[in-house]
């Protein structure tokens, strides 16, 4: 066989990822913070960039999209484009649709309510001489219409006060030794949010250079810090720091704080065996567990709770149907100066310069288009979502059917990708609350009847209302919950009924049982004891 070389013709078809269009598909699955984020990112970078005010002329700014509200005016189901024709090469407004490749339990138990607090430190005073100003900007000043830029309201905000920051201010005062305060400071920086030290702290005393006594020294005087509780190992270990702090951590206290397992599981008995304690006694120091704090740390944030705000809202209808608009407060509003480059480019003179300011605009034209783009393709993907879950809307969660990313991805003819990273940090406010879109995708169950499958979460809200409304007498177990349910249609396995139960956080039949008959108890002993007293003679 000879080699030989020559020259052939091949034609081939392929997609190029552009950056613009990797842009347009991230900003698919961004939250409406992490876009307004992303967009102020952009205004500070491009400078034929600007925000769209209200005032601006209707021919600069472009379409509103806080005006979308229904599947018609955001567009036919089959167009995935920017707006116009030549938003994509050939072969990549297809990919648009095409999918990329893809401390300790007994916790939950306390019931303690929890407030993040943050310090009132003084805020730094702005400089400004007010004896060198002019009469016209003193009033300015005073109306809070100056025109200074450098004028920063931000500054004036208290800074949070975080759990290390108030911890480290501890140690400075506790110890003088500089050994001891690396010590301190090390195992502060081993503080989660919670407040909480890891449970094995061997490695310390081996990174430090020093002994592990000194380590325990040190961490014990760690343990007295304000807020009581703090730097515990486990959940024991704070609870016990608390007491001591209260003076309470009597033996029968400290047989509780061991065994708190069993009062996860609200064994009373056994518990009142073990501390030797009588019935009152047990209920009176279970109360005062209560009233402890399981994540002392908490106190102190390290990152501010943010405000959910939904990106569509849902209301009903004039025919009684379903109204789906987008939220125009989280839509960010650009445009692009037209004006400014058509100045520029007769006055630059440099090829670099014009193709600085040609890649500007050709940015600037993209993120519109794609900020277009993504409100079009929410509205689209919530109002099919709005469609399908019309009983839920109408009736309630026993009403949800089941839902998959396919279904919607068919009836919009989109990729299953893309809806997916449409309904990422995305939020519905509708008459039955405000919910995430990824709520509305539920598995299905199927029925026992052949009829038509029923939606997990409508189950897990049907096994709910049965164990709400069990008497203390007759607790439902698991199998008959089963049993109930197939005699309502849905054929459902054991296993499965513990598994949603558990993930309601539910309790089993037994705690349940312990609980009811714990919970009827005192209601009796209260009742009789108030008897007793009416009936005493004067």
């Amino acid at each position: 066989m000879a080699l030989t070389q020559r020259l052939e013709f091949r034609q081939s078809q392929s997609l190029v990822m552009t950056p613009q269009l990797m842009q347009a598909i991230k900003l698919l699955q961004l939250s409406n913070l992490d876009l307004t984020t992303f967009v102020e990112e952009e205004l500070e970078r491009n400078p034929l960039l600007e925000r769209a005010n209200d005032e601006a002329p209707a021919g600069e700014a472009p379409a509103d999209a806080g005006q979308y509200s229904d599947g018609e005016e955001s567009g036919g189901q089959g167009d995935d484009g920017f707006g116009g024709g030549d938003a994509f090469e050939p072969g990549q407004e297809e990919w648009m649709t095409k999918d990329l490749g893809t401390r300790a339990e007994i916790e939950q138990t306390l019931d303690t309510g929890l407030d993040n607090v943050f310090s009132e430190e003084p805020a730094e005073a702005a400089a400004r001489n007010a004896q060198d100003a002019a009469p016209t900007t003193y009033t300015e000043w005073g109306g809070g219409a100056s025109g200074d830029e450098d004028y920063n309201l931000e500054a004036f905000v208290a800074a949070e006060l975080t759990l290390s920051d108030h911890l480290a201010e501890q140690l400075s005062v506790a110890f003088t030794a500089p050994a001891q305060r690396m010590i301190g400071q090390y195992l502060i920086d081993l503080v989660d949010e919670a407040g909480y030290l890891p449970g094995d702290l061997g490695q310390a005393a081996e990174r430090l250079g020093a002994t592990q006594a000194d380590v325990e020294g040190v961490l014990a005087v760690l343990q007295k810090f304000d807020p009581p509780g703090v730097c515990a190992r486990n959940l024991s270990e704070c609870l016990a720091i608390q007491l001591r702090e209260l003076d309470r951590y009597d033996p029968a206290m400290q047989a509780l704080v061991e065994h708190l397992d069993l009062l996860a599981k609200r064994d009373i008995v056994a518990l009142r065996k073990i501390c030797g304690v009588d019935d009152e006694d047990i209920a009176d120091m279970i109360g005062e567990i209560r009233r402890l704090n399981p994540k002392p740390g908490m106190k102190f944030g390290s990152a501010r709770l943010q405000t959910m705000v939904p990106d569509v809202y849902v209301r009903p209808g004039p025919d009684g149907g379903w109204h789906v608009e987008l939220n125009s407060d989280t839509l960010p509003r650009v445009l692009v100066n037209q004006t400014y480059y058509s100045e520029l480019s007769k006055k630059i003179g440099k090829d670099g310069d014009k193709s600085y300011f040609t890649d500007a605009l050709q940015n600037a034209t993209w993120l519109v288009r794609a900020l277009d783009q993504r409100a079009r393709t929410i509205l689209k993907v919530a109002t099919e979502i709005v469609r399908q879950q019309d009983g839920f809307f109408t009736h309630g969660v026993a009403h949800l059917r089941p839902l998959n990313l396919k279904a919607v991805a068919d009836a919009i003819q989109m990729h299953e990708s893309t809806v997916s990273r449409v309904t990422a940090n995305k939020y519905m406010a509708t008459n039955r609350g405000t919910f995430e879109l990824k709520y509305f995708f539920t598995a299905s169950i199927a029925s026992a009847d052949g009829g038509e499958a029923h939606s997990a979460e409508a189950v897990r809200h049907h096994i709910k209302q049965l164990i709400d409304s069990e008497e203390p007498a007759a607790i439902l177990s698991d199998d008959t919950i089963v049993e109930r349910l197939r005699a309502s249609g849905i054929d459902i396995a054991r296993r499965t009924v513990a598994k949603y139960r558990e993930a309601m956080r539910i309790p089993s039949s037994v705690q349940r049982r312990r609980d009811k008959q714990s919970a009827l108890g005192n209601v009796l002993s209260t009742a009789l004891s108030d008897r007793s007293r009416n009936t005493e003679p004067a």
